[in-house]
């Protein structure tokens, strides 16, 4: 969800006013993931690098952070939202920790949609805690003893990759799910995406032959998988 900075700086305004419309983004971008009939939405809310930033960003984005599971649990309950929080909270406040706890068990048994709010999340760390995990259960390191252990084994692995803000890197995020990910990277800043922009990155997806290391004579086309088991 890139772009909430330079939305801000463009209008004058603090940064954290652009992570504050980044908000209202999502919930935009959650209702037209509901309508389009999508499986699962994660995004990418703070990374693990993103401490570094000037302290009173670093602030912003975790007074908003909670005040969003204050404010916007219980619609996305009411819409039949599944939230989960894949990241690492060691470093994150009590208040922050709670609060993604009780959205955790409100929202466990929603089916509508599968929404991770990855925060203080990166691909590297995750793919370092599910070895250290399966090598502390004495397991072998093996693809499927790490892909067991990963912060987002609770769903597949994502269809599409969309980057909002014109930057076109993955940016640590979900390394190692993303392997067969198709990619789309647009250039509206992540205040502004909604469904229409949603559309344009779904009907783009659609266009790509995904052959999973296959020859286009070898797919069959009805075992393709489809967009909505996830994004």
């Amino acid at each position: 969800m890139d772009g909430n900075g330079r939305w801000a700086k463009k209008r004058f305004l603090p940064r954290v006013a652009g992570h504050k419309q980044g908000v209202e983004a999502l919930r935009r971008t959650v209702k037209a993931c509901l309508d389009a009939g999508i499986g699962v939405l994660s995004v990418f809310a703070f990374s693990s690098e993103n401490w570094a930033r000037p302290p009173e960003e670093v602030s912003g984005l975790m007074e908003l952070m909670a005040l969003a599971l204050s404010r916007e649990v219980a619609g996305l309950h009411q819409q039949g939202v599944q939230i989960h929080f894949p990241g690492d909270t060691s470093s994150l406040s009590k208040r922050v920790v709670e609060g993604q706890r009780k959205a955790v068990e409100l929202t466990a048994g929603n089916t509508a949609l599968v929404l991770n709010v990855c925060f203080n999340y990166g691909g590297r760390w995750d793919v370092c805690q599910a070895a250290a995990r399966a090598q502390a259960q004495g397991e072998v390191i093996t693809e499927q003893a790490i892909a067991q252990r990963l912060a987002l084994a609770h769903v597949p692995d994502p269809d599409l990759f969309i980057r909002t803000g014109g930057e076109m890197r993955v940016s640590n995020f979900l390394i190692w799910q993303m392997a067969y990910a198709e990619m789309y990277f647009s250039d509206v800043l992540w205040p502004d995406f909604g469904a229409k922009e949603l559309s344009l990155a779904l009907g783009a997806f659609r266009q790509r032959e995904r052959r999973f290391g296959l020859i286009s004579e070898q797919l069959d086309a009805t075992a393709a998988p489809d967009v909505k088991a996830g994004t």
